[in-house]
């Protein structure tokens, strides 16, 4: 019988332990690319039911054309700081075309256990995407 208690405890703490990492991890991200002839923006946003988001808009004085907007949808989860993008048929339509899909980036935040002074900001780096301009790009959190 106290195994069973125990093994209970360990269920409900990792499922409590899910949870919060996904409230943490749940959250809008920004990045800013602003040169004299262009202006790239993309905003990725992460819900806590497991589903994002993305917008990238983009601007280029003599680009063909001169503006562009591309969007995408789908799920995500989090194990570790390891967060995978999911892209199923059902969320591509006219509007939403990238293809999320084998897309991971890693969670960056200050450890609560560096007491140190540096400035760590919250985000998101992409290390691996079949959308060529998101490898290595990184998205910082808004709020």
């Amino acid at each position: 019988m106290k195994i069973l208690a125990i093994i209970i405890m360990i269920v409900l703490n990792s499922s409590v332990f899910a949870q919060n990492t996904i409230d943490v991890v749940s959250e809008e991200y920004e990045v800013i690319y602003n040169s004299s002839n262009s202006l790239i923006v993309d905003k990725l946003t992460l819900n806590p039911d497991g589903t994002f988001v993305f917008h990238e808009y983009d601007k280029h004085d003599n680009g063909v054309p001169p503006e562009r907007n591309k969007y995408g949808k789908g799920t995500w989860h989090v194990e570790k700081n390891i967060i995978s993008f999911t892209t199923l048929k059902s969320d591509f339509d006219e509007k939403n075309t990238l293809d999320f899909n084998t897309s991971t980036a890693r969670f960056i935040t200050k450890s609560p256990r560096d007491t140190s002074n540096r400035d760590i900001k919250t985000s998101l780096k992409f290390f691996n995407s079949e959308i060529p301009w998101m490898t290595g790009r990184t998205l910082l959190k808004t709020k």
